[in-house]
């Protein structure tokens, strides 16, 4: 059970290596999909199936510069696979906004690689900057998560975030044509 309010996520374990792209992630095939449909084929090129394979509330464990490349919505992405929370070696910080602004809290985590197997239990407490396998009782500490990128993971995102402060409408308009 996870509990987002307080940034406390537990789940099922992905494992990834190093040097994940965004093109792994998000191949280009995906852009021609209905966006509803774009997350079926996350990881494809080197996990054939996997979108299928994983439940809401899952947690991907990346290894270093997760997430390199193109700013693609990497975080809608996951998201729709059921993704809640990404630790990594380390992450690109492009990714990692990408991620946070989708509300999926990311976070780098050296060591975190060498924690867990695929398909162990983790613990995150990214507020504490706790990292826990469940499966084998061994954890990390690491620097928690940024206030302000915590506030935007606990508002749903950024477009919530934004509106719920006012700075944008809650609908989308279209300016009139001449």
């Amino acid at each position: 059970m996870s509990d987002s309010t307080n940034l406390v996520y537990t789940g099922r374990v992905w494992k990834f290596g190093d040097l994940i792209n965004t093109d792994m992630i998000m191949p280009s095939a995906a852009f021609r999909l209905p966006k509803n449909e774009q997350h079926t084929l996350c990881f494809e090129a080197i996990r054939p199936g996997w979108a299928n394979e994983v439940r809401p509330g899952d947690i991907l464990v990346a290894g270093e510069n997760f997430g390199m490349g193109s700013s693609r919505p990497i975080g809608e992405v996951l998201r729709g696979c059921g993704i809640v929370a990404v630790i990594a070696e380390s992450i690109n910080g492009l990714a990692m906004r990408n991620c946070v602004n989708s509300s999926i809290p990311a976070i780098n985590c050296p060591g975190v690689a060498a924690l867990f197997e695929e398909g162990d239990t983790a613990r995150v407490d990214f507020l504490a900057g706790r990292i826990e396998n469940v499966t084998r009782k061994k954890s990390l500490e690491v620097a928690p998560l940024a206030p302000l990128l915590a506030e935007i993971v606990a508002a749903g995102g950024v477009i919530p975030m934004l509106v719920k402060e006012g700075y944008i409408h809650p609908e989308p308009f279209v300016a009139a044509s001449s």
